[in-house]
């Protein structure tokens, strides 16, 4: 029970989608344990039965069996096509098509962080991904550089993220939850840090959040928090991230517009406190060697105003 808290597993399904992963995995897992066992108790008794004994050292042969031949391959035969069928089944009832229906989300995989966008409406997000519980959703699945593959295991199966393609994913989630996840797909030096958080709530709750990520960042008041704001649209972080209701449009980077909202920084790499962030800005290669955010040379005073400024991004 403490292992399944700490790692994320396939047999702690919290959605419709994942019960039905972990149903035909635990099928392959016992006809696996079947046909291991099976093949140890004919071993042993193939070892004892025609071992060598004194004045015999060759066992008796026998050959042209056919009752042996007909269950060697009717057997193996009906472990497949059972298999097959149970396959396409899981297939069809996990990932049925999707063509022309609208999605609730668009996850989009970058290096190296995870981008949301909710269709049809004017939230986007980084790394912490909230999603309702009760209803079925429709997730599309893309990539804006490289190869990256979407997978929360407790939430069903996984999808490649392809540059140019468009897949899909259905989930059903079953109860409340934070949901941690990972890229299964080596996309770079910081693969190993681009963690997935899915937060799982009920639908009034989805939805007050999401009402709540439509808004416009917060006006600063602290005299701080404003020289931050201009020293952020004065120099050039404006040009790789957004921050809605002000002058920085970029889109290369994660959307910043309500940052200090977020329990986590650097897709899941560490918590979203003030000294992380002081640490991040001073030197973003020391902390997470190879992320796309190059190195500016501030001064400690702008450090700290940059920091005042983007905790309070709600």
């Amino acid at each position: 029970m403490l292992l399944s808290l700490l790692i994320p597993s396939i047999f702690s399904s919290a959605s419709s989608e994942a019960s039905e992963i972990t149903t035909l995995t635990l099928y392959f897992i016992i006809a696996s344990v079947g046909i291991l066992l099976t093949v140890i108790g004919l071993l042993i008794y193939v070892s004892v039965k025609f071992r060598g004994k004194p004045g015999d050292p060759e066992p008796r042969q026998f050959t042209g069996n056919k009752v042996v031949e007909g269950v060697m391959i009717t057997i193996p035969t009906l472990l497949v096509g059972g298999f097959f069928y149970l396959t396409l089944s899981t297939m069809q009832t996990v990932l049925p098509p999707a063509d022309g229906l609208k999605p609730e989300v668009v996850i989009r995989g970058h290096q190296f962080w995870w981008e949301a966008q909710y269709a049809g409406k004017n939230a986007v997000v980084a790394n912490e991904i909230h999603l309702p519980v009760g209803r079925r959703i429709l997730m599309h699945i893309e990539a804006a550089d490289v190869i990256h593959d979407w997978w929360v295991p407790e939430l069903g199966a996984k999808m490649d993220a392809i540059p140019g393609r468009t897949n899909h994913l259905w989930v059903t989630i079953r109860k409340p939850g934070v949901y941690e996840g990972a890229c299964s797909e080596f996309c770079g030096a910081q693969h190993a840090w681009m963690r997935i958080r899915v937060v799982a709530q009920p639908e009034a709750e989805y939805q007050q959040w999401v009402r709540e990520r439509q808004q416009n960042a917060v006006t600063p008041t602290t005299a701080s928090a404003v020289a931050g704001a201009a020293f952020f649209n004065r120099e050039t972080c404006g040009t790789c991230h957004r921050i809605r209701g002000t002058v920085a449009n970029g889109n290369v980077g994660p959307d910043l517009t309500h940052f200090a909202s977020r329990q986590t920084m650097l897709s899941g790499m560490m918590p979203n406190t003030r000294e992380n962030l002081r640490r991040w800005l001073q030197d973003p290669q020391a902390v997470k060697p190879g992320a796309k955010m190059p190195r500016f040379i501030y001064s400690k005073d702008s450090i700290n105003v940059l920091v005042d400024y983007l905790t309070t991004l709600k």
